[in-house]
């Protein structure tokens, strides 16, 4: 391990600690989804912003770190999934690290790829996001229903037939 990635998992252990206590304080009345989330210039995303989740739209949420290994470990079953529905639904991978220091854009699009990302990626370095939908650790997944209805919520790596099997009654309940 080199110092860069001492430094990155350091950093990340600290947001995600400081993410996690955000996501169990009371949210402020009047908060709610639609977040709105910034996007990124990578394989399969572009920049933007997109409200999260995808109004009209099965959306399968995923919260991420590039220093975090099970995050990596959830990338293959999420890639397949995207496969497997195309346009059918909308996948969002979004991480809540910060931009800056030992992190940059071009590390994150580097992940992305190296990890076969291609769908919509985000950036929430605020973590409202995270605290949204009460993600008290990475990797953490979502699915929501066409109306933004969270029906399903998983934190650390699901497996994939679990992911499908929240993903179809999503889809059922529309």
């Amino acid at each position: 391990m080199n110092r860069r990635q001492l430094l990155a998992g350091i950093a990340g252990v600290s947001l995600t600690g400081g993410s996690a206590w955000v996501a169990a304080q009371e949210l402020p009345a009047g908060t709610a989804l639609p977040v709105q989330i910034e996007t990124m210039n990578a394989h399969g995303s572009d920049r933007g912003t997109i409200s999260v989740p995808i109004e009209n739209t099965v959306t399968v949420i995923d919260l991420f770190a590039t220093w975090c290994s099970p995050c990596k470990a959830q990338m293959g079953g999420l890639a397949s999934l995207h496969d497997a529905y195309g346009d059918d639904l909308a996948f969002i991978s979004v991480t809540n690290e910060r931009i800056g220091g030992t992190l940059s854009r071009a590390d994150i699009r580097m992940w992305w790829h190296q990890n076969d990302g291609h769908w919509t990626l985000g950036l929430d370095p605020e973590s409202e996001l995270m605290a949204m939908l009460g993600a008290g650790g990475l990797p953490y997944i979502a699915v929501a229903d066409a109306d933004g209805t969270i029906t399903w919520r998983h934190r650390g790596v699901a497996r994939s037939d679990t992911i499908r099997a929240e993903i179809e009654a999503a889809l059922n309940e529309t």
